[in-house]
């Protein structure tokens, strides 16, 4: 198959919530990969509600080749105060392994370079684990830079609530 002919067996479209399923088994794969499923506790219904419910916390685009779903990618908009504009935060891609090299995980950041321009976006950025060599050359090959300088800080589960706990000067409950 020619190169024309594989671009031409690519699809990129917006998920939809009878995508929730495939949506999570994608992220099951992604976690396994990462050497992180453990830390999964999302389901579909999740998802469902999270991503197609009354408040929309994210977005998804379905990545098909010849019909079938084989990667995702997963964002949600940011915002730059130096800027003054939005951005797009890609917290996940992913293509299955066997698909992978066939243009699909470009085609996807395409599709998401060109949705921050159309949607007057400053950035768009993502985090990458120092070990994934792979994605890192990928990443370097479209153009992308390390944050030099920046580690990125996370308060969750106990400490979340510890820290939600305590009082705070001036703040208003009600």
């Amino acid at each position: 198959m020619s190169t024309q002919e594989t671009r031409e067996q690519i699809r990129i479209r917006p998920a939809t919530v009878e995508d929730c399923q495939q949506i999570y088994d994608f992220i099951m794969e992604l976690a396994v990969y990462e050497k992180l499923a453990h830390e999964v506790v999302a389901t579909p219904a999740i998802l469902a509600e999270t991503l197609f419910g009354a408040r929309a916390y994210a977005e998804v685009l379905i990545a098909e080749f010849a019909g079938e779903a084989v990667g995702y990618a997963l964002f949600f908009h940011s915002y730059s105060t130096f800027n003054g504009r939005p951005g797009i935060y890609l917290e996940d891609v992913y293509v299955q392994p066997a698909m992978r090299g066939k243009g699909i995980g470009k085609s996807l950041m395409v599709t998401l370079a060109r949705l921050a321009l159309e949607r007057g976006c400053a950035r768009f950025e993502w985090s990458v684990l120092d070990w994934n060599a792979p994605s890192i050359a990928f990443y370097r090959s479209i153009g992308a830079l390390p944050m030099e300088g920046w580690t990125v800080q996370r308060v969750t589960g106990d400490a979340l609530h510890a820290l939600a706990a305590q009082a705070a000067a001036g703040v208003c409950n009600g």
